[in-house]
């Protein structure tokens, strides 16, 4: 057999399906990514040959929780009620989906609920995100969506009860699972889905489970650099006036100066702060 190259969609085991074209493979992978203390991930493109995989082509970006490599967007999801915005966890995913090279788009869910989401939308996309605005129940926003999807692997992130199941399953026009693509049900307590899949939507268009997503810490980014994840700080930085300007605690600083004359927004400032003491203080200890 030949040398061919495709996708793998699933990990299970010690095995993987990997989809060349319109075929499904289930393949073995050789012990010398064991040696290379490497291991091929859902995402990844690979060469295989038969029935094995021989090598993992390069990858855009590798997560580690979830297990899941060459993500090109992420649907962060917030619902406008039950659960109410969680927008200090959106802006971790934000930062999560800077550091990785991914695309990130905003979907605010359950707009049925609350008008209030408005002012939620209109501070990031005045900060420069695509936010998009849904009622999954009722599928109104699905065909948006679908078409942010195309010739993309997306996966979904959120707090539970946001609505990502069953926006996912509205994309893939039936229930994907008993509980949904993530189960929510059980994502409020234990672990959720067993092992991390893509599902094909379309030609060339997937969507992830990827559960893993739902929570997210940002030990991995330093205080020091946090200021970068933040873009409407930039134009402003410039107007410090000592270098260095943590943004919190000096005068004369352009970012403290930009809050109060409301051309940065307050809570994001404020949810700034709090990361970085949070984050200075995980370096002390």
């Amino acid at each position: 057999m030949v040398i061919i190259q495709g996708i793998i969609t699933k990990v299970y085991s010690d095995r993987y399906r990997v989809k060349v074209e319109n075929e499904y493979f289930d393949c073995t992978a050789r012990g010398l990514f064991k040696l290379k203390n490497s291991k091929p991930l859902v995402g990844d493109r690979v060469e295989i040959k038969n029935n094995h995989i021989e090598k993992i082509l390069p990858r855009k970006n590798e997560f580690v929780r979830p297990p899941i490599a060459n993500i090109d967007q992420l649907i962060i999801v917030v619902a406008t009620a039950n659960p109410k915005p969680d927008l200090l966890l959106l802006d971790k995913q934000l930062m999560m989906a800077i550091k990785n090279n991914v695309e990130p788009v905003i979907c605010i869910n359950k707009i049925d609920f609350e008008e209030s989401y408005e002012e939620i939308v209109n501070v990031y996309e005045n900060i420069g995100y695509q936010v998009i605005t849904t009622d999954a129940k009722n599928k109104v926003g699905i065909e948006k969506l679908m078409l942010l999807l195309q010739n993309k692997i997306t996966a979904f992130a959120g707090n539970s009860g946001v609505g990502k199941s069953t926006l996912t399953n509205n994309i893939m026009g039936h229930t994907v699972s008993e509980e949904g693509l993530t189960s929510e049900k059980l994502e409020r307590g234990k672990h959720t889905t067993k092992y991390v899949e893509l599902y094909e939507a379309a030609e060339n268009t997937y969507v992830a489970d990827t559960p893993g997503f739902s929570t997210y810490e940002v030990q991995d980014i330093s205080y020091k650099e946090l200021e970068n994840y933040y873009e409407e700080f930039t134009p402003y930085m410039k107007d410090c006036k000592y270098r260095g300007c943590t943004h919190i605690k000096e005068d004369e600083c352009g970012i403290k100066n930009a809050v109060k004359k409301r051309k940065i927004d307050k809570g994001r400032y404020e949810r700034y702060c709090e990361l970085y003491e949070k984050l200075k203080g995980e370096k002390k200890w």
